[in-house]
């Protein structure tokens, strides 16, 4: 039994210590599910008291084997299969085998450890923020395979159930108590232990059962038949679908699994949700996230992302940042440093700007506590963080600057020397720029070698992405703080190289100009953006034009134009263009000039503004929806290929999380070039040539791509 020790207290009370000898974390491995056969085996007599099931590790129990599930094909579905059933069937006996069975939950509880501890007739669990429980798999493609999906919905209900399997929540102890999902807390581990044979010790004398074992048990909320769960059951694979997307099939099948197993008998209820399970497993979609959201995001976290000479380098907490202008942008950056408890100087040219840079955070936190996710403790503390301000020497003991004024280069300058006058020799100063090569700002600095860009994604708070751009004179120490303040911070950071408009800035004009030129073209705007939303878009190209602001857009487009001017290259037109000069012309400048694409009425939803169809009128024929869908994902990824060839992205992880993290590109396809891999590098190099010969010379496949079609290859990263 490698992976569970089996002791017996004083009380003839069994522990099932799980203590997986492989890692740092226990897991639904091959060793995992060998030992729990044989615990099954060796307590068949049961002569004993009762059971607790336990961690040695700082966590419960992290989940199951991704790197099997990652690597399974459909030759494997049936052995998949027969190892779910295998699975089950001792989780099954742990529940019926009849002496109380408790689970001490002492960490992250989460997807396999969930389901373990669903299985036990109590649980109880340490309140601390480390311990989380629910069930994640939703967001790596999958479902619950090891029980989930059927004893969630028998405990809850369907209704009250599907959240938690459709969003993948992860709830904390005190809300867990609150839902239901757990019935004990406990301050630390003597007392978690302590309780837990109190239980077994007050129950040892009865049958112990699982509520949807016991005589006349009938579903929280009714079954499907019930006729409030059929109203919601008709509408809610329509909303699914609009809510994930047509691609991503994991809530389909989550859906499918509640619905059918309320139907069925407890272990057919198993077998249907096994089956899901498999389907799942086996399929792209789940290789696309597991590959990117787990083994990738994971590989970044630990700095992957870095360059090998910054790995080694020591880095410390941040203790005080500065933040120039109190913008949108700046106010979430110090409200998200203010949020992991960095004090902020918000520097402004004005005090009312410095402290309305404030209220934003104010009235953000405000929310939660309004919510019930935070006391108004909490949000004082935060708030006291946030040191608004107009004098630049409230920035002498900043260990960081960041700057986020306008995309102005006389005004950066400025800003830059003026700020640097103020600091310490070693401390940091970045551009939060999106376009402006970080080489050419840091010709205003006296320290280029402390000087970086750090590119946050609006509303800065909430968008967990942080792109980190290396300039020609940027020193290693400097990356390092930086991708150690981002992630300080709670960001993902990815690391990249200087060019125009880096990474993300130069891929997300992709997707907005594409679908402006479909515009011009006389594409319908509302096919347009259901086109996006179809594919797996957070919001329509349209849309976000809009927020971004088309004068912006035009603004960045003449500044390009004259640098590269400058540099006695032709700059290329895009068939964009003379739309936004147009709406421009027509003072539809975006959301914050009152209206662009779309109209913003205040006393309803935002609509598509109804001119568009004077000024653009649709064509009689309509290009296949594929064609739209296609024409979006393909621009992104042949740019994002571009910056790889280029040598402004140095990984493929870092252009999957980053396209996904930090400009809305599909999470079922993995990422940007997983995009590629899925599709098949032949299939995707044909499809490229056959859309630029109809759409447009941007869509051609790349020299690079035609290689890797050639050679049969796929974009994968050197093993680190």
């Amino acid at each position: 039994m490698k992976s569970i020790r089996v002791e017996k207290d004083s009380d003839n009370i069994i522990h099932l210590i799980l203590d997986n000898p492989n890692a740092s974390a226990n897991v639904m491995d091959g060793d995992f599910t060998n030992s729990l056969r044989s615990v099954v085996q060796a307590l068949s007599d049961r002569g004993y008291t009762g059971i607790i099931v336990r961690s040695a590790k700082s966590s419960f129990f992290a989940g199951g084997d991704l790197n099997r599930l990652y690597n399974a094909t459909e030759d494997d579905a049936q052995q998949l299969f027969q190892q779910c059933q295998a699975l089950k069937e001792d989780l099954r006996w742990l529940e019926t085998q009849g002496k109380p069975v408790v689970a001490a939950i002492n960490g992250a509880a989460l997807g396999g450890g969930w389901e373990i501890a669903l299985s036990c007739h109590h649980r109880i669990a340490i309140d601390r923020h480390t311990t989380k429980i629910g069930l994640p798999e939703v967001t790596l493609g999958l479902l619950p395979g090891g029980g989930g999906c059927v004893r969630m919905s028998r405990l809850l209900g369907m209704q009250s159930a599907l959240p938690y399997l459709l969003e993948g929540r992860q709830l904390a102890p005190v809300r867990a108590l609150a839902a239901g999902l757990i019935h004990q807390l406990a301050k630390d581990e003597g007392e978690l232990l302590d309780r837990a044979r109190a239980f077994v010790l007050a129950n040892a004398g009865d049958a112990m059962s699982q509520p949807w074992d016991r005589p006349g048990y009938q579903m929280p909320g009714g079954d499907a038949k019930d006729p409030l769960n059929a109203r919601f059951l008709i509408a809610a694979p329509a909303m699914q679908r609009q809510r994930a997307g047509a691609h991503q099939p994991a809530p389909a099948a989550i859906l499918s699994t509640v619905v059918e197993a309320a139907q069925v008998d407890f272990d057919t209820a198993t077998r249907i949700e096994s089956r899901y399970f498999v389907q799942l497993a086996c399929g792209q979609v789940a290789k696309n996230m597991i590959g990117s959201f787990w083994f990738g995001l994971n590989a970044i976290k630990a700095g992957a992302s870095l360059p090998a000479s910054a790995r080694e380098i020591n880095t410390t907490p941040l203790n005080k940042v500065g933040i120039l202008g109190a913008g949108m942008m700046g106010a979430g950056i110090a409200y998200a440093c203010a949020a992991k408890g960095v004090q902020v100087v918000l520097k402004d040219v004005s005090a009312e700007a410095a402290a309305k840079g404030k209220d934003y955070a104010e009235k953000s936190l405000q929310k939660r506590v309004q919510q019930g996710s935070m006391d108004t403790a909490g949000m004082e503390a935060i708030l006291d963080r946030i040191h608004p301000t107009t004098a630049a020497e409230d920035l002498r003991r900043c260990e960081l600057v960041v700057e986020a004024v306008f995309e102005d280069r006389a005004l950066k300058a400025r800003v830059t020397a003026d700020t640097e006058a103020q600091l310490a020799e070693d401390a940091i100063f970045a551009s939060n720029t999106s376009t402006l090569p970080i080489t050419g700002l840091a010709e205003a600095a006296e320290r280029p070698q402390n000087f970086i860009g750090l590119h946050f994604f609006s509303p800065a708070e909430k968008m967990p992405l942080v792109e980190i751009i290396r300039g020609e004179h940027t020193s290693d120490a400097t990356i390092a703080r930086a991708f150690a303040f981002a992630v300080q911070i709670g960001k993902t950071p990815i690391v990249v190289n200087d060019s125009r408009g880096f990474f993300t800035s130069r891929v997300f004009g992709c997707y907005t100009s594409e679908a402006i030129a479909m515009l011009g073209e006389g594409v319908s705007p509302a096919l347009i953006e259901n086109a996006a939303l179809l594919a797996g878009f957070p919001v329509g190209p349209l849309a976000v034009s809009d927020e971004v602001s088309l004068a912006l857009m035009a603004k960045i487009r003449q500044q390009t134009l004259a640098d590269i001017r400058r540099e006695n290259r032709v700059p290329a037109a895009h068939p964009a263009d003379t739309v936004i000069d147009r709406m421009l012309a027509l003072g539809r400048a975006g959301k914050a000039a009152g209206g662009g694409f779309y109209d913003y009425p205040e006393d309803r939803k935002k609509c598509l503004w109804p001119a568009l169809r004077r000024e653009f009128p649709p064509s009689d024929e309509q290009p296949p929806l594929r064609d739209l869908q296609e024409r979006l994902l393909f621009t992104m990824v042949l740019e994002t290929l571009r910056c790889y060839d280029e040598g402004v992205l140095r990984s493929v992880r870092d252009a999957n999380i980053g396209s996904i993290f930090g400009i809305g590109f599909p999470p079922w396809t993995g990422g940007a070039l997983q995009y590629i891999n899925q599709y098949g590098p032949e299939a995707f190099c044909r499809r490229a040539l056959a859309l630029s010969e109809v759409y447009g010379q941007r869509l051609q496949p790349t020299e690079s791509l035609r290689i890797l079609a050639a050679k049969r290859q796929q974009l994968r990263d050197e093993p680190q």
